[in-house]
């Protein structure tokens, strides 16, 4: 289990922006990138990687990921938005994350929702996630242990991998599945007016 806490060590699990990493006053587009390098250094898997770019916010606002900023300053919600974008980009589509994000945006663009208790709420299911993850991990490790003699140390690790990755694209295509159904609820109710 040695290994498995090293691993899950290396992982920085967390890793992230919480709401009172946030200034309070509107940033300008490099401050935003600052505060994202800052909070996601340790999650760099090459120190050359760069977890957020001009171009990525550019292409997050054209697309409409969040709603427009005003004289070029992003807000406490806009930092939480990118956040959002940021974690969800890794394994949905794009426009997948803008379906996703679309209500929330409309929402909170409106002041009628609290996205900082609805960013909170995001954070504590992290917080969760992370301790079941663990608990898979090693569960998983064992499991392959168990199967494998001592002096397969490659192919237990090659095949530690395959699941951890198997289970990943479960879990990938869930969200997905989830989307989908989020796509087909707003395109059913706009069709019952």
């Amino acid at each position: 289990m040695e290994s498995i806490d090293r691993l899950i060590s290396q992982l920085a699990l967390d890793s992230q922006i919480r709401t009172s990493d946030i200034p309070k006053i509107d940033l300008y587009v490099d401050q935003v990138i600052q505060l994202f390098e800052t909070a996601f250094h340790d999650t760099k898997r090459y120190p050359e990687d760069k977890i957020l770019t001009k171009t990525m916010i550019n292409n997050y606002a054209k697309g409409k990921l969040f709603y427009p900023v005003q004289h070029k300053k992003y807000t406490p919600d806009h930092i939480m938005l990118i956040s959002l974008i940021y974690q969800m980009k890794s394994t949905l589509s794009i426009n997948d994350v803008k379906k996703v994000l679309e209500k929330v945006n409309e929402q909170a663009q409106a002041q009628e929702l609290d996205l900082s208790v609805f960013y909170e709420t995001y954070l504590a299911l992290q917080r969760d996630n992370h301790a079941a993850f663990k608990e898979e991990l090693e569960r998983q490790a064992e499991t392959v242990a168990d199967t494998q003699s001592e002096e397969s140390g490659e192919l237990s690790k090659v095949l530690f991998i395959a699941s951890l990755v198997h289970k990943s694209n479960l879990y990938r295509r869930a969200a997905e599945k989830l989307a989908d159904e989020l796509v087909r609820e707003e395109a059913d109710g706009k069709n019952s007016y």
